[in-house]
C-alpha cells in the first residue's frame, strides 16, 4: 500500500493518487486524547484495546460496516435502508492514530473516487466513566471533518450518542435523519434571526423615543417660557395691585398684602373680582398729578395716599397742613 497518498490530520481527507482509491484509511486522529469539534473529547490510551475487541468480533463474524453518514445508526433502528458502501477487515495503530484497511463495494470506490464523499467518521463504543474508546462499531462516510459528529453508541449499559441528538435536530425542525450540514444551515439561520432582532432591539421606536440632545432642548424651552409667564403675571399682579391704590379701592399700607394674596394660585383673579365689587376708600383728586409739593392747596402723592389711609377728605387735610404750618 502507497501511504503517501494519504494525508494524516485531524480532518481526515481521503486522498487519492490519480484515480486510486485507498484501501487503508486513518479512522482519528492521533491518541491519547481526541477532541471533537463539539467541545466533547474521548480516550485512546491503550489502542491495542480496541484492536483486541476488534479481532474478537472478527472471529465471532461481526464486521464493521462502512455507510453513507452513519446510517446503520441513524436509519437502521427505525427499518429503512442502510446499506454498508464497504467493510473493516484489518485494523492497525500509526503513531497513536487508529487506522483501518477497508474492503469497498463498488457503490463506496465510486463514492469515493468520483470526490462525493471525502472524509470519514468513526463511530465507536466507549466508557461513559473514563471516556475511554472500547471498540469501533462502523465508519461513516460524511463530507464534514471527522469528530465534527458525536461518537456512536449502541449496545447495553454503555453510553450512546448518535451522530446527530434527535432532540436537536426537532428542536431545529428538521427530521430525525437530516444531516449536519443542514443542522449547520438552520443554527446559522436562527443566529441571523438572533442577530436581527439584537439590532432591532438596539433601535427604538422614533415614535415612542426622542434623542436626549432633542428632549433636553424641549425642557430648556419649557422653562424659558416658565420663566417668561411668571415674569409676566408678576408684572400683572403689580399693575393690578398699583392701580387699585391709584383708583383708591386699597390703602397703600396694604399694598404688600395684596400682593401677597395676589400671587397664590387664583388670587390674581379673586383681587380683581374684590376690587372690583370694592367702594373707593379714599377720594380720588387731580391734585396729585401737579408737581409743587409744599404750595397751599396743592397735595404731593404722598399727601394724597394719606388721604386715603384715613379717609380724610383733600380739603381737610390741607386746611389741617396749613393751619401747622
Amino acid at each position: 500500500m502507497n501511504t503517501s497518498s494519504l494525508i494524516q490530520s485531524s480532518a481526515l481527507a481521503l486522498c487519492f493518487e490519480g484515480a486510486a482509491v485507498p484501501d487503508w484509511v486513518q479512522l482519528t486522529p492521533a491518541g491519547p486524547d481526541l477532541p471533537s469539534r463539539d467541545g466533547r473529547r474521548w480516550k485512546m490510551s491503550d489502542p491495542a484495546i480496541v484492536l483486541s475487541a476488534f479481532a474478537a468480533n472478527r472471529a465471532a463474524g461481526q464486521d464493521v460496516p462502512v455507510d453513507f453518514e452513519h446510517a446503520t445508526h441513524v436509519k437502521g433502528p427505525s427499518g429503512e435502508m442502510a446499506p454498508a458502501v464497504g467493510w473493516v477487515e484489518e485494523l492497525d495503530v500509526r503513531t497513536g492514530a487508529l487506522w483501518g484497511r477497508i474492503k469497498w463495494n463498488e457503490t463506496g470506490h465510486t463514492a469515493i473516487a468520483s470526490r462525493a464523499y471525502r472524509y470519514v467518521s468513526p463511530g465507536f463504543m466507549f466508557d461513559p466513566k473514563t471516556l475511554a474508546v472500547q471498540r469501533l462499531v462502523s465508519v461513516g462516510l460524511t463530507n464534514l471533518p471527522n469528530f465534527t459528529m458525536p461518537a456512536l453508541n449502541r449496545s447495553g449499559d454503555q453510553k450512546e450518542t448518535d451522530p446527530m441528538d434527535k432532540a436537536v435536530l426537532e428542536a431545529l425542525g428538521l427530521n430525525t435523519d437530516a444531516t449536519a450540514a443542514q443542522a449547520v444551515v438552520a443554527i446559522t439561520k436562527l443566529r441571523d434571526a438572533e442577530r436581527l432582532a439584537l439590532n432591532s432591539a438596539q433601535m427604538p421606536d422614533a415614535s415612542k423615543f426622542v434623542p436626549m440632545a432633542d428632549h433636553q432642548l424641549a425642557l430648556n424651552r419649557i422653562a424659558t417660557f416658565t420663566a417668561d409667564e411668571k415674569s409676566r403675571e408678576e408684572a400683572n399682579i403689580i399693575a393690578a395691585v398699583d392701580a387699585a391704590v391709584t383708583a383708591g379701592k386699597i390703602a397703600p399700607a396694604s399694598k404688600d398684602y395684596h400682593l401677597a394674596s395676589c400671587r397664590v394660585e387664583g388670587g390674581l383673579e379673586r383681587f380683581t373680582a374684590f376690587v372690583a365689587a370694592s367702594p373707593e376708600i379714599a377720594a380720588k383728586s387731580d391734585l396729585d398729578k401737579k408737581a409743587n409739593p409744599g404750595v397751599s392747596g396743592i397735595l404731593t402723592a404722598d399727601e394724597l395716599a394719606v388721604c386715603r389711609a384715613t379717609g380724610m377728605t383733600t380739603a381737610d387735610f390741607i386746611a389741617a397742613r396749613d393751619k401747622k404750618e
